[in-house]
């Protein structure tokens, strides 16, 4: 098991800590553990499930979910014409 070299305290409500007091319980283990082992988990899950924004591009670019070529140009327009009109107005 690891030496254990930093303490901190932190605040929770009410719910947060009956929760882990439970999950210590269930699990057999210090508030700590239960504290460790779910930072771990989200830190896991972070890497795992974070989203390629590249893939999820050409996703919507394959499922013809996109701005349509018109309106997308339409759009831009408006864009400069508001842009043109702040620099001038």
């Amino acid at each position: 098991m690891s030496i254990m070299v930093h303490r901190t305290t932190f605040a929770l409500d009410e719910s947060t800590a009956g929760r882990l007091k439970k999950l210590a319980l269930l699990w057999q283990v210090s508030q700590a553990e239960v504290v460790r082992r779910a930072v771990a988990k989200a830190e896991a899950d972070s890497v795992v499930d974070k989203p390629d924004p590249v893939a999820m591009l050409r996703k919507l670019h394959s499922d013809g979910r996109g701005l349509k070529t018109k309106t997308a140009n339409e759009y831009l327009a408006e864009v400069r014409a508001d842009r043109k009109r702040g620099r001038n107005g």
